[in-house]
């Protein structure tokens, strides 16, 4: 009887200890999912490839990769840098909040355009031709809790507007139309 006892008891703590095992294992914060030195290597190669079986979306403290099963992953972003993503449209946009890497089309694909960045003490952060992605995306990262200033530039049209890079502000802006200067 004693041995049926043990044995019973032995079986509980080794199911006990397997699903306590197996939901912990579960965690998806592991170390690299912690670790911000890669994240941004992660944001850009999300960002301009077609992934078929994940989906990743960034919000202004995390980038979020979820796989085909539906497991999420999340990284956490620089401290002193905040991710936005701008599509500058002529006709077509969409409204958005939360940048999804892999799902968010832009209008103006592959294209160049003069981006110029000043925060509001006049300090110049971004003054540089840079190239849409397929996505028809404008990535930037710029540093944390200020307020900016944001000019797109092409063939003689501009969008305009203010955006900042606080915790709880937007990571991808679609409201940029270009229209006759402005």
């Amino acid at each position: 009887m004693r041995t049926k006892i043990w044995m019973a008891s032995g079986a509980v703590v080794v199911v006990a200890l397997g699903a306590v095992l197996f939901v912990g294992g579960n965690d998806k914060k592991s170390p690299a999912a912690t670790d911000t030195s890669n994240v941004k290597q992660l944001v850009q190669e999300y960002s301009s490839s077609s992934m078929k079986d994940l989906s990743a979306s960034i919000t202004s403290e995390q980038l979020i990769v979820t796989d085909s099963n539906n497991q999420s992953t999340k990284y956490d972003l620089p401290k002193d840098e905040f991710f936005v993503s701008i599509a500058p449209y002529v006709k077509n946009t969409h409204p958005c909040a939360t940048h999804s890497l892999t799902g968010c089309q832009g209008e103006l694909t592959e294209q160049e355009f003069n981006v110029y960045v000043e925060d509001t003490a006049g300090n110049v952060i971004v003054d540089q031709t840079m190239k849409s992605q397929s996505n028809g995306f404008i990535d930037l990262w710029l540093p944390r809790d200020k307020k900016y200033n944001v000019t797109i530039e092409q063939d003689g049209v501009k969008a305009k507007a203010a955006l900042s890079t606080f915790k709880s502000d937007n990571t991808c802006v679609t409201t940029m139309q270009l229209v006759e200067s402005i």
